[in-house]
């Protein structure tokens, strides 16, 4: 039995987790609302947010845990990828809170901690694949198709050469006027819409690899064609927009995951990220599961977007080997 404290500050949530072993005993996140009216992160305004949370955030963790900071046997922190003023953030707490503790470090890479919150176990879900499994993780940042053969041992089947899926979704959203994160707001809207009433260019790309900016830009001269003919054509056709980009980006996602569970010849199919928390690619994953006989796994929607509970079941793997990472690691902004 091991206490781990877990933190993330890759971009513009603050999170602190505790674990033990693998069991969750808190995940605790502050969001920032100030990037709202921007339309996106901003990466000076992100860090300086981070200084203000990170020890309430962690601090709360530790109590909703009810356990000791000197219980902790370990302190596994995000390193990279992400904005390097919000990553040094956390980096520089984790070190300074194990040097007063005399515990060691445990750095993780963000992605793959994403595709190993799967491994987490809580009073409610304990649902993991087994080795080896696909990973489809998509999100604001990133979109690859991953073969996961151990917790430290991933390989890359494919990846966008431009744009990633949470990205046009969100450009799209922009687009239409649509407030900022648009994901959210496209997948609620879509509920009333037609995915199919608009087509949308889909590039084909060779292999398993994707390409998002020639459908956002599809989707841009769509609505630019309409205005001209309407005015109003974007709040006539709201949730039709919204359900038929939506639809166009799933298509293009679950496609390539078609393909390299063909290939590859693996049936145990996971997704991870942001955007798998998105209703439409959920619920045409189980059904390409059914079409396949593979089997899912859709993690719990407080596990896909960043939070410091996915840092800590990655961390645990490590603590187990004793990867330890010394003091003089520093953040990273891409893998």
């Amino acid at each position: 039995m091991a206490y781990l404290l877990a933190i993330e500050s890759s971009c513009d949530d603050t999170s602190a987790a505790v674990l033990n072993d693998d069991l969750l005993l808190s995940n605790m996140i502050a969001g920032q609302k100030v990037h709202e009216i921007y339309g996106g992160v901003v990466p000076e305004l992100a860090s300086r947010a981070h200084l203000q949370n990170i020890v309430p955030v962690v601090d709360t963790a530790l109590k909703t845990a009810g356990i000791d900071k000197r219980q902790l046997e370990a302190i596994a922190f995000t390193r990279g990828p992400g904005l390097l003023g919000s990553l040094l953030v956390g980096v520089s707490f984790a070190k300074a809170m194990a040097l007063s503790l005399d515990i060691p470090l445990v750095e993780v890479n963000h992605l793959q901690a994403h595709v190993l919150s799967h491994f987490l176990r809580t009073p409610q879900y304990s649902h993991a694949p087994k080795f080896p499994f696909l990973c489809l993780l998509v999100s604001g940042g990133h979109t690859q198709i991953l073969q996961v053969n151990a917790p430290d041992n991933f390989k890359v089947l494919g990846g966008t050469i431009d744009d990633a899926a949470g990205e046009c979704i969100d450009k799209a959203a922009k687009i239409m006027g649509l407030p900022y994160p648009g994901g959210p707001v496209i997948d609620k809207l879509a509920q009333a819409g037609d995915g199919q009433r608009f087509r949308i260019a889909k590039p084909r790309i060779p292999a398993l690899n994707y390409s998002f900016s020639g459908l956002k830009t599809s989707f841009l001269y769509l609505v630019r064609d309409g205005l001209k003919k309407d005015p109003d054509f974007i709040t006539r056709n709201l949730n039709h927009l919204c359900a038929s980009v939506q639809q166009a980006v799933v298509d293009c996602l679950l496609e390539k995951l078609v393909a390299a569970c063909r290939q590859t010849g693996i049936h145990q199919v996971a997704i991870a990220g942001g955007v798998s928390a998105n209703s439409l690619l959920r619920g045409q994953l189980e059904r390409q599961a059914s079409l396949h006989g593979w089997e899912a796994f859709i993690p719990p929607f407080s596990f896909t977007t960043d939070n410091a509970a996915m840092v800590g079941i990655a961390g645990y793997f490590k603590l187990q080997q004793k990867a330890f990472c010394p003091m003089s690691a520093v953040p990273y902004a891409r893998s």
